[in-house]
């Protein structure tokens, strides 16, 4: 399983910033979806789930300026960031909960992690 993540970059505060992230190879069904960021020097923090149906929730700093989304016919999970602000500025990881087959359990893979740098 693969995750492949896109979108992040250099951008104006105040501006926006869709990410995706997608994912590859030999499973049976994804679970719920996620985004964590973790800022230089700080740790991993959770920001958004979203569950197979698209039943979404937030944590701390996605609240309020970002939304989460997927596309389940594309293996894709979204993080639109609106309002963006400096202290946004961070290394934006996706997270998948893969189910491996009938009775063969679940795991947790990670994407690369995407850049994103706001500007003041």
């Amino acid at each position: 399983v693969q995750l492949v993540e896109s979108g992040g970059g250099l951008v104006q505060a105040g501006g926006s910033l869709r990410l995706s992230c997608a994912a590859s190879g030999s499973f049976f069904d994804i679970n719920a979806m996620g985004w964590f960021r973790q800022a230089a020097g700080k740790q991993r923090e959770l920001g958004a789930g979203i569950s197979p149906r698209g039943s979404a929730s937030y944590v701390d700093f996605a609240k309020d300026r970002f939304t989460i989304s997927r596309d389940n016919a594309k293996n894709t999970v979204y993080l639109k960031m609106n309002s963006l602000k400096p202290e946004d500025t961070a290394v934006y990881y996706c997270t998948v909960d893969i189910s491996l087959g009938p009775g063969s359990g679940t795991e947790d893979y990670w994407g690369q992690g995407t850049q994103v740098t706001v500007s003041s």
